[in-house]
């Protein structure tokens, strides 16, 4: 199956704050809340989350294809995604604009305050996936300009794409309807145990109404690790403890292309999560969301040192 992965592609700026947000948080005063942190560190990395589930894919083998809007300074960006494998055929330039840019801080419990500008992902609506050839067997929807999520979704039912739903940082812009209309339409949704309880409070819906319609819901959970969810039932699946902590941003994301190595290769779903388990700890080892690198046969050293794949990974010895 060839999978399209359509999202934001951005510049992170990643800043490292030595103390608690917590700790400088009155809630009696949450209303008037203004809080400025000085910051130890500031790195700017290649980031969005299209990009960077599709870098953690291509390191594990596929070529995954990424659509989306960037802007003049791209070009950078461009070369180092192809250098590991992934297809930017579908991205398009928007002369006048700047690249999305993300801005988070980091304090010591890995908790973090984050601003996104969308730049040149504004545009993104102008894309549709009934021009691309091949068409895609997978679609992914994740954070985006909403106009052009809606869009997507029609988009992937009109052609029959399987669609994988992951709504995540534009929950808060997304309404209800639109929410369920991206549900209802989905083979899987992803999001975080947060992000699902804003989910369930805007749409009503909780996993067993979704799984109505949906064939399985993939929770993350952080440090706690992740439940996949089906009508039989649900499996947990836990973390792989990481040799470092360097910074969790992208740690999703990387987990998301874990995943859908397995699930593109038609693995069962708990194995798929535990690709998507290992693959985040890679991600967390590093700095930005970019920054791990592993070969496949690494990857599944490293996996069955935590996990019983039964010999099911053996493909991916040989890519």
């Amino acid at each position: 199956m060839n999978i399209v992965l359509t999202g934001s592609i951005a510049f992170d700026y990643l800043m490292t704050f030595p103390g608690y947000f917590k700790e400088n948080i009155l809630p009696d005063m949450i209303e008037k809340i203004s809080l400025s942190f000085l910051v130890d560190s500031l790195i700017r990395r290649p980031g969005g989350i299209a990009a960077n589930i599709g870098y953690t894919l291509a390191l594990l083998g596929e070529k995954p294809k990424v659509m989306a809007t960037v802007g003049s300074d791209f070009e950078e960006q461009r070369t180092w995604l192809e250098s590991h494998g992934v297809d930017t055929s579908a991205i398009r330039t928007i002369p006048d604009l700047l690249t999305a840019s993300f801005f988070v801080t980091t304090d010591r419990a890995n908790a973090q305050i984050a601003s996104f500008f969308p730049g040149a992902m504004a545009r993104a609506a102008e894309l549709s996936l009934k021009d691309l050839n091949p068409k895609p067997d997978v679609v992914l929807v994740s954070p985006n300009d909403p106009e052009a999520m809606s869009a997507y979704i029609d988009q992937s039912k009109a052609l029959g794409c399987k669609l994988i739903y992951d709504p995540s940082q534009q929950i808060v812009r997304l309404d209800g309807d639109q929410l369920v209309a991206g549900i209802k339409s989905a083979e899987a949704l992803f999001c975080n145990d947060y992000e699902y309880g804003l989910i369930r409070d805007k749409t009503e819906l909780d996993i067993e109404a979704m799984l109505t319609t949906t064939a399985f819901v993939v929770i993350t959970r952080g440090a706690d690790g992740a439940t996949v969810s089906t009508v039989d039932g649900k499996v947990e699946i836990s973390v792989v403890p990481p040799e470092q902590i360097a910074d969790p941003t992208g740690v999703g994301d990387a987990f998301r292309g874990g995943f859908f190595k397995g699930y593109l290769n038609q693995l069962p779903l708990p194995l798929c999560a535990q690709m998507g388990a290992l693959s985040a700890t890679y991600c967390l080892e590093q700095d930005g969301p970019q920054g791990h690198h592993f070969t496949p046969v690494e990857f599944v050293e490293r996996f069955r040192q935590h996990f019983d794949d039964d010999g099911l990974l053996d493909f991916l010895i040989h890519i």
